[in-house]
């Protein structure tokens, strides 16, 4: 894995694997199709959510799923907000995409103090500006990807934007920067333009690892090498159907363990589904196909988890 940064092919980020191979018009817009009538006729199966404990959220360790890839973080005395998406809906104008399933586990009035917020990449439901803003003005800090500093500006926050294995150090918090498999882009022009990333924060006796969207990729094993032990690992583990669009860009639930495992985590905690409909397989499919392959690796329930929205777990 190359260490000196994020590799570009001219003004474009690239992946390690090299460019993204494009699916054919004949695989998209039957998909495109199948997603215009889900958002007409929304399917059940989306994720449970729960009342939030306040003093659950507050302990430290802990995290709390927000939804989708959101979560709130506490850790050695620091707190931290993940892809913070409070919006009823992800696109880029107030009519256009998904839809919430399920509202945030959290209301972002009800939020605590945070001390930083991570964006992972551009796409709207990781950096959701609305939410961006609301948080801008309480103050918060944005720590971000190549490029995505100027999307945090323009909705009036502050942003330290880090290449891949760049660092930069919050309080007690090291946080690092690391490589994922995936693309970034909002409109027709500006594809690739920003990077995309996951991240590993840490502290003076916790590590935590957010994935952000990624597939899977030998970059992992490196990532856990280089920055372990890590206590705790949010890996994404829906989105994946149909596999010849979204093989190269999100994990199934088996290669999210596979990724959990190569990172050598003491523990994993599964995102990214029952939010929003966004691809084809069934709502409630992911989280049970995570616990399966879990178990399949010998995990129990202590080190593999699916959290309700609303949910805040020690760690």
């Amino acid at each position: 894995m190359s260490r000196a940064g994020a590799p570009r092919d001219g003004d474009r980020f690239v992946n390690l694997t090299g460019p993204r191979v494009l699916p054919g018009v004949q695989v998209m817009f039957p998909f495109l199709l199948r997603k215009v009538w889900t958002s007409l006729v929304p399917r059940t199966g989306a994720a449970r959510v729960i009342p939030f404990r306040r003093a659950a959220m507050m302990h430290n360790p802990s995290v709390t799923w927000i939804g989708h890839s959101t979560m709130l973080v506490r850790m050695d005395g620091m707190t931290f907000l993940t892809d913070p998406v409070f919006s009823h809906r992800v696109g880029p104008a107030s009519f256009v995409g998904p839809t919430r399933l399920v509202p945030p586990g959290v209301p972002l009035a009800q939020l605590p103090e945070i001390d930083f917020v991570l964006l992972s990449h551009d796409h709207y439901d990781h950096t959701d500006l609305p939410s961006v803003a609301a948080l801008a003005q309480r103050g918060a800090l944005f720590i971000v990807p190549l490029g995505i500093g100027e999307l945090v500006r323009r909705a009036g926050g502050a942003a330290i934007e880090l290449d891949w294995w760049d660092r930069t150090e919050i309080g007690t918090a090291r946080v690092h920067c690391v490589p994922a498999q995936h693309f970034s882009g909002r409109g027709l022009t500006d594809g690739n333009r920003r990077l995309w990333a996951g991240w590993v924060v840490q502290g003076p006796t916790q590590r935590f690892y957010h994935a952000g969207d990624t597939a899977y990729f030998t970059g992992f094993r490196e990532i856990g090498e280089r920055l372990g032990p890590i206590d705790l690992a949010a890996l994404p583990i829906a989105a994946y159907d149909p596999p010849q669009i979204m093989r190269s860009v999100h994990l199934n639930p088996e290669e999210a363990v596979q990724a959990g495992v190569d990172l050598g985590a003491k523990r994993m905690v599964a995102m990214h589904f029952g939010t929003f409909d966004q691809t084809d397989e069934p709502l409630d499919e992911p989280p049970v196909r995570f616990l399966a392959a879990a178990a399949k690796h010998g995990l129990d329930r202590e080190r593999a988890w699916t959290l309700h929205v609303g949910e805040s777990r020690r760690w």
